[in-house]
């Protein structure tokens, strides 16, 4: 007999391109469809900062010059903007990397707790959208990373809980949000969740599948109990409540999602989208790894299961080893102290080069999906960048900072945009966050919107 999981890989193809004529997982039975792309958000963090001097261009406007780390991207140009001088000033002085993760996207002040009561001091920009417009989608956020989350406490870097640097997405200071790490896993959960509609006319194999899937209330912690119960395992008497505390609180904020969504008005495109389920457990290479994410978050995009998604690249102090990579010998956060020994920074410049890469892979990606009167990317937000200006010296201020797409011509992209020095990060987050609908007046240490960015 076929399993449900075979069921899922023979329609590998129609699961990538749900709004087909089959209609199989299409807008419809009472979803409204609507009349032009809706806008969506990207944040993709890059651990451990940049080489400043390969980083910050010379020139301004349109005409600045394109720098080493900045290369990678020189196609796509004219795609995003280059922001300069916005920084997190409650992370001045603190631990060189773990409060600075959940503060990139919060701003808040992040405590130094012993990890059983962890304080990361904000939502986050991306989960407060996904609390305010949430609803209007299958998903209301999507959140990807490539590392397991971290337990204990870094005794060496400040005496922070290494958890705090181990997630991007708050949904409140006590409460981080589980990214998903196995593609397969996190391509399914685009199309295992109960909220997604059952088309009518669908054929009916596919729609008894999608039946027996929508039956299932397992969440996404139950995907990964294995590696829960490790984890688990390894940690100590707090680190155990901690943990406990935190997946139950996470199944909470799932059942409360459930329980508010209402009728969508959905976004439907045409055509196919060249993705197939992943196959079970991690990729062999780091680079599949990070690609099938990226297609993964597309796919999410492109079929308005979420308008809200990160990508975290790399956890706090992302040891991955870049040994693969032509004349670099190390992992990112040991090349990352480089102590401007030439030999050494060279390695570190090359991984942050081959980041940026992966950027234009999305971009380009992005750029030639035709949707509606543009491109998927015409009708996105993707930022992109790190906590810290320089990895060496963990320097805030100044932070290395993209801003893609045209945010359905909200944004005009192409030009390098320096703000007054010292103008908080969470500037942009509240100019985003009002592009999407939801006109807050002010968020984490904000002062007010950004100017010059359309």
């Amino acid at each position: 007999m076929q399993t449900r999981r075979n069921i899922l890989r023979g329609l590998g193809v129609a699961m990538a391109t749900p709004w087909m004529e089959s209609g199989v997982l299409g807008a419809t039975g009472g979803a409204e469809r609507l009349s032009a792309p809706p806008l969506r958000l990207a944040c993709l963090f890059m651990p451990n900062g940049v080489w400043p001097d390969h980083w910050t261009p010379a020139g301004d406007g349109e005409s600045y010059e394109i720098t080493p780390h900045l290369k990678p991207l020189e196609g796509l140009r004219s795609e995003f903007l280059l922001l300069e001088n916005l920084w997190n000033q409650n992370t001045v002085g603190r631990n060189g990397h773990w409060p600075k993760v959940p503060a990139w996207l919060s701003g808040g002040f992040v405590e130094r707790t012993t990890g059983g009561d962890l304080d990361s001091g904000g939502t986050t920009v991306d989960q407060l959208l996904a609390q305010k417009i949430g609803h209007q989608t299958p998903l209301p956020s999507l959140e990807l990373g490539i590392d397991a989350p971290r337990t204990g406490i870094d005794t060496a870097g400040g005496g922070f809980p290494r958890a705090l640097g181990s997630f991007l997405s708050w949904a409140d200071p006590k409460t981080p949000v589980a990214k998903e790490i196995v593609p397969q896993l996190a391509f399914d959960r685009l199309f295992r969740n109960k909220r997604r509609p059952v088309g009518s006319g669908a054929d009916p194999k596919a729609q008894e599948m999608l039946t027996s899937l929508q039956r299932d209330d397992s969440s996404v912690l139950d995907a990964v109990l294995d590696q829960a119960k490790s984890l688990r395992a390894k940690g100590s008497k707090t680190d155990q409540a901690r943990l406990d505390e935190y997946y139950e609180s996470v199944r909470s904020v799932e059942r409360r999602l459930e329980a508010s969504m209402k009728p969508q008005k959905r976004w439907i495109n045409e055509g196919k989208f060249p993705l197939d389920r992943p196959v079970a457990g991690l990729p062999q290479t780091h680079l599949e790894h990070v690609r099938l994410m990226l297609d993964i978050l597309v796919l999410a995009f492109w079929t308005d299961s979420t308008r809200v998604a990160t990508f975290m690249m790399g956890d706090a102090q992302s040891s991955q080893d870049y040994g693969w990579l032509p004349g670099v010998k190390g992992n990112f956060h040991g090349l990352s102290h480089h102590r401007d020994i030439p030999e050494t920074r060279a390695m570190y410049e090359a991984i942050i080069n081959w980041h940026t890469a992966q950027l234009a892979y999305l971009l380009t990606k992005m750029k030639d999906l035709k949707e509606g009167d543009g491109s998927l990317l015409d009708h996105s937000m993707v930022l992109f960048g790190s906590s810290l200006k320089c990895g060496n010296r963990h320097i805030e201020e100044n932070l290395p900072l993209l801003l893609a797409g045209r945010g359905n011509g909200t944004l005009r992209p192409g030009r390098r945009v320096r703000f007054e020095r010292k103008t908080p990060f969470c500037n942009l987050h509240l100019s985003l966050m009002h592009r999407m609908g939801v006109k807050e007046e002010s968020f984490g240490d904000s002062t007010g919107i950004l100017q010059g960015l359309g």
